[in-house]
Formats: C-alpha cells, structure tokens, sequence
C-alpha cells in the first residue's frame, strides 16, 4: 500500500521538496527550483493551485492520470489525495500558490469558498487557458507573491487576500468560457446525463438503490460530481439534482393522468419507499398532492 504524506501547510509543503517559504500560511513558489523529489501519495490540508508551463509530469486521483499539458491549472483543495510525478530527469515549470485555510479564515473570501468548486474537480477537468487568460493568473500570482515576501505589516493579510479572491474569480471567468467553448464535448456530456437518467428510472434500479444521485450520474460520465454539476448547470440553466427531481415529477405526472395506479404504487414505481414521502415531495414541487393532481386534471377533460 502507498505511503501517504499528509501535508497541513504550505509551509510543511515547502519543507518537504526543499522549496523557501516566507510565510508560513501562503507562498508562491516554482517547482523548478525544488531541491527534493517526492514520489508519495499526498494528503493536502490547504489550498494549492498548480499553474503549468509545459508537459512535465503526471498527477493521480484515484484510478485517473492527467498528463499535463501547457497552458493548464489544477486546483486541489483541503482533503484531496493525491499523487504527483515528474518523468526521470525533468524539473516541473511550474508555479504553485498554496495558502493556508487559515489564511481566509473569518474574511468575505473565506466564508464563501465553497463558492469556488473547482477545488473539488478531479485533475482531469483542468482549467486550459488562452496566453493572455494565463497572463492574467501569472499577474496575480505575481502579486502575491511579492506581498508573502515582505515583511510583515498589518495591511498584509488584507492585501495578499484580496488578491487571491481576485485570482479565484478569474479562474470563475475562465471556467465560464470553458464550459462554453467545448460545445460539442459538452453536449455530449448532457445527452449521455439524460440517457442515463432516462434509462435509470426505467429499470429495476429506483426499486434496489432508491432515486439517482448527481454522484451516480457524474461517475458514470467519469467527471467529479463539482465539475459535472457546474458543467450542466451551465449549458441548462438547471443543476444535476433540479433536473432528477424535475424528471421524477414528470414521470409521476405520466403515471397519476395515464394509469389506474394508487398514489402508493406510482411512490414505489418513482423509487419511494412511502407514500406519503412521494406526496411531500410532489406537493413541494408542484403545490398541490399528488391526489389534488390527479383529480383536477380529471375535472379539467369532464
């Protein structure tokens, strides 16, 4: 089994490929300049975002492998496993930013982190970036990096954190155009997500694992359930989970207005294990019960 290095600061980072730090809580650095080679698993505590120049290694989540490419930003956040290795020979170009949770800890920035999801997107769904997208990210790394050298005062932390929401925000934009831009990779990502869910409320599978999750839909399409949730709701306005529901409210429509089913057998036919959770959830959805729906539309075609 993989030995797994946990690593709860930048500046135990720093420490252990043998790369300066001048603030224990946030630094940029450049991987080229790194004195030690790691090849462990490493569990990260903080925020650390990977800007590379060139080809110049692989990172593992799990079962997957990126290579990476020019031009690409990886972005891993506290709590990500994960392995990084550099071919025999080659010194990563790369510049990192890695900041403590602390660091955002009590600021704007830090109560809405959560906000950025791509800390949670697998290696595979790197941000690619134009050149002047890249120039951008490189400025504000800049910034920042030049602000973690100084010494210290107390305008400091307000400086270096304004900065890093700023280069958060970008990476927003950029993901923006992402997601817009690959069209057709897109749209194959959303038709294969209506299949499946089609195809899941078909079979057996509502009555042996209950209603589909966005995480079941996500590993199937092989997308961390961030990316995929973030992707879908931007070709359709909708989350993941809005168009599940939507389509299971659909469905129990069908089944009120076309069959002589009970409330209770349509609950068990949706993936329901009680009826009266499916009128809760239909009501919710809809405003009226289930039975309401049923004999309105009746009274409706008398």
């Amino acid at each position: 089994m993989d030995k797994i290095v946990q690593l709860d600061s930048p500046d135990r980072y720093c420490e252990l490929y043998g790369l300066t730090s001048y603030n224990p809580l946030v630094c940029v650095v450049e991987l080229d300049q790194a004195t030690n080679a790691v090849d462990d698993v490493t569990n990260f505590g903080f925020y650390a975002m990977f800007l590379k120049y060139a080809r110049c290694g692989e990172m593992q989540y799990g079962m997957t492998t990126y290579d990476y490419n020019e031009g690409t930003i990886v972005s891993i956040g506290p709590g990500q496993v994960v392995r990084c290795q550099a071919p025999a020979g080659v010194r990563p170009r790369c510049t990192a930013l890695l900041f403590d949770k602390k660091l955002v800890a009590g600021t704007a920035l830090g109560r809405k982190m959560s906000r950025y999801s791509f800390f949670a997107y697998s290696s595979n769904e790197a941000l690619h970036m134009s050149d002047q997208e890249r120039a951008t990210i490189v400025d504000c790394m800049e910034k920042i990096r030049v602000e973690s050298e100084q010494t210290t005062d107390h305008h400091t932390r307000d400086i270096i954190v304004m900065n890093i929401e700023l280069l958060l925000e970008y990476c927003m934009r950029f993901y923006d155009r992402q997601f817009t831009t690959r069209t057709t990779t897109n749209q194959g990502i959303l038709e294969r997500f209506e299949l499946l869910l089609n195809e899941y409320m078909q079979s057996d599978q509502v009555h042996t694992a209950g209603l589909p999750t966005v995480k079941y839909f996500a590993d199937k399409i092989c997308l961390s359930p961030n990316y995929f949730g973030d992707l879908i709701k931007k070709l359709t306005g909708n989350s993941p989970q809005d168009i599940i529901l939507n389509r299971i409210v659909d469905l129990g429509k069908e089944m009120l207005l076309g069959t002589d089913k009970s409330v209770a057998e349509v609950a068990y036919s949706l993936g329901f294990q009680y009826a009266q959770h499916f009128s809760r959830f239909f009501k919710k959805r809809t405003g009226c019960t289930p039975m309401e729906y049923r004999s309105s539309a009746q009274s409706t075609t008398a």
